[in-house]
């Protein structure tokens, strides 16, 4: 059975009712042995203010803004928030960051932040080691941090929110690849940044799962695009060029997917070499109609983003503590808590012709 088809039938479906025109999506928890008995390892912090049930003043900053996909993230922690004060407590946050991907940047809104007195911080890191001597200034102030997305180091923050477990997402990628070009061929990656921690354990996993499942898929290179689309474009220009007989290229950030299957396309190479982006819909349906993305890997990062909502809330209401295996997270459900301090969202999703312009993110 596919991927998909083990997302749809499963019977744990996610309605995504706060965008129009969007279908369920299936977020079935994983195995039992995936985490969820490993001990807390995330920071506390200092003196906390006591804020049950009182208004609480936030700060998203994630990587960078004026990207679709930090678009959806900030979309889905401000409809959390919003429903969260409906229900009777008010949460108000504001999402600043960055227009690039540029680690001291992102230091410097979260340092104004601290300097604001906000009560939490959400954060989707640059850099998972530089960020976090600014998110431990946050955690000594009194103020709950949160991630997503991107991790920092794990006592830095309280909690992560996790898209997906790595060995899904490079599970999910990879058998993409194979449907596309066999289980023995030459690929390619193209990454965000050689630090982003997420990147690079989707890529870690990608080494193991390959020998694992008995192919013989061979990694030629991973470049960096620094979550710049143009850049993207041009290292897929060098691969093609330096590797010759590369079948396959992996996009693995919301806009090296673009950047690559842009490049693809320009060089007049649909159907010689499979895109397997890691993107949102809207950047990707013009690729998947041309014929040059067969499916797209994703989450749904605007539920990402509201599960990081009430992850926000619920530590300040004291709902959330350490040693708890799941989370009450608003119309998604409860949510299993894994590797004793990330709340799981669920599985990759696939996206496709069928089914790619039934979302709008």
């Amino acid at each position: 059975m596919t991927l998909q088809k083990r997302l749809l039938t499963t019977g744990s479906i996610l309605l995504l009712a706060t965008l129009p025109g969007m279908i369920a999506l299936a977020a079935d928890a994983p195995p039992a042995d995936s985490g969820s008995h490993v001990a807390y390892n995330g920071g506390q912090p200092t003196h906390p203010r006591d804020l049950k049930g009182k208004k609480i003043v936030l700060a998203d900053v994630p990587k960078l803004i004026g990207i679709g996909y930090f678009g959806a993230t900030a979309k889905g922690i401000a409809e959390g928030c919003a429903e969260i004060t409906k229900n009777g407590e008010q949460t108000q946050v504001t999402t600043d960051a960055p227009t690039e991907g540029d680690i001291q940047k992102q230091i410097e809104y979260i340092d104004n932040a601290i300097s604001r007195g906000v009560d939490g911080i959400f954060f989707a890191a640059n850099d998972p080691v530089a960020i976090s001597p600014v998110l431990r200034k946050a955690l000594k102030s009194g103020i709950h941090v949160i991630g997503y997305d991107a991790e920092s180091e794990p006592d830095a923050r309280e909690w992560f929110v996790q898209m997906c477990t790595p060995d899904g997402v490079a599970k999910a990628l990879i058998d993409s690849l194979v449907s596309q070009v066999g289980p023995s061929a030459d690929f390619a990656i193209v990454t965000s940044s050689t630090t982003a921690a997420g990147q690079n354990s989707w890529i870690a996993e990608i080494k193991k799962y390959i020998p694992a499942a008995g192919l013989k898929l061979n990694l030629v290179t991973i470049l960096p695009a620094e979550e710049d689309q143009q850049l993207a474009f041009k290292v897929t220009g060098q691969i093609l060029k330096a590797y010759p007989n590369v079948k396959g290229i992996i996009g693995l950030s919301s806009v090296a997917g673009p950047g690559v299957a842009d490049a693809i396309t320009s060089a007049g190479l649909i159907g010689k070499i499979a895109v397997i982006p890691l993107s949102t819909p809207n950047q990707m349906k013009p690729f998947v109609k041309n014929g040059a993305v067969k499916e797209v890997v994703l989450w749904n990062p605007v539920d990402l983003g509201y599960a990081a909502a009430y992850a926000m809330r619920n530590v300040a209401d004291g709902k959330l503590k350490p040693g708890d295996t799941e989370m009450d997270a608003g119309r998604l459900g409860k949510l299993q808590i894994i590797n004793g301090s990330q709340i799981l969202l669920g599985k990759p999703f696939i996206f496709t012709k069928e089914n790619i312009d039934k979302y709008d993110f």
